[in-house]
């Protein structure tokens, strides 16, 4: 017989179970968080922050905005290929999207005409099919007299009809807005391009004066 048989006792394993070291959980739920907000900036959300005048008065520059990366079909992350449809932009929806002349730049603006549309201006009142749309509700005009002399296609243009798979923007701030009318290569932002719709301001700070404007913090984008 075997000792351990000859005494009664018991047999004991030789070492305790290995645990992981403190070190190794932390670096692996850090990895996990960072591929969770990857997942999330890639197919849900995405803040962006907003740099400049063009959308006064909807937002102001130092607005920080969530935008839904799914609104329009969720994409490919890099080559922004939709892989399934979910919606298709509508007039009066607030995108992000490529500038088409630099699609290193990330533009927002206001849609005002989609495929298929015939959009032009006259003295400033923008005309889609024929009938006057009516924007008076988020739109607003600065320099009017300067632009109509030094900048005419900003406030008068011919109609022209938005081609498939593209829409027509324009920046809330008319007179200060470089968009669908004065694109040199196009006029409009091919549904490739788009990044996804603006939906909510989560934040926002007036850096002149460097101070939070609390109550623009939670506002729904319309």
């Amino acid at each position: 017989m075997k000792s351990s048989e000859k005494t009664g006792a018991p047999q004991t394993e030789d070492h305790a179970p290995r645990t992981k070291s403190k070190l190794r959980e932390n670096i692996e739920a850090l990895v996990i968080a960072i591929l969770l907000a990857l997942f999330i900036r890639a197919f849900v959300v995405q803040p962006f922050k907003i740099p400049s005048g063009s959308m006064i008065p909807t937002l102001l520059v130092g607005d920080q905005i969530f935008v839904t990366k799914f609104a329009y079909g969720i994409r490919m992350p890099f080559t922004n290929k939709v892989l399934i449809p979910t919606g298709m932009p509508e007039q009066g929806d607030i995108v992000v999207f490529k500038y088409p002349e630099n699609p290193s730049q990330d533009f927002i603006k206001r849609v005002v005409a989609v495929e298929g549309d015939m959009v032009e201006m006259k003295d400033r009142v923008l005309y889609v099919n024929g009938e006057p749309y009516d924007d008076s509700e988020f739109t607003m005009y600065t320099d009017s007299y300067r632009i109509a002399v030094t900048q005419p296609g900003k406030v008068n243009f011919s109609p022209i009809k938005v081609p498939a798979g593209s829409i027509f923007v324009m920046g809330d701030n008319r007179d200060n807005s470089h968009d669908s009318r004065y694109w040199s290569n196009t006029h409009f932002v091919d549904y490739s391009l788009l990044r996804g719709k603006a939906v909510c301001i989560y934040f926002s700070f007036d850096k002149d004066i460097m101070k939070v404007r609390w109550g623009r913090i939670g506002n729904l984008l319309q």
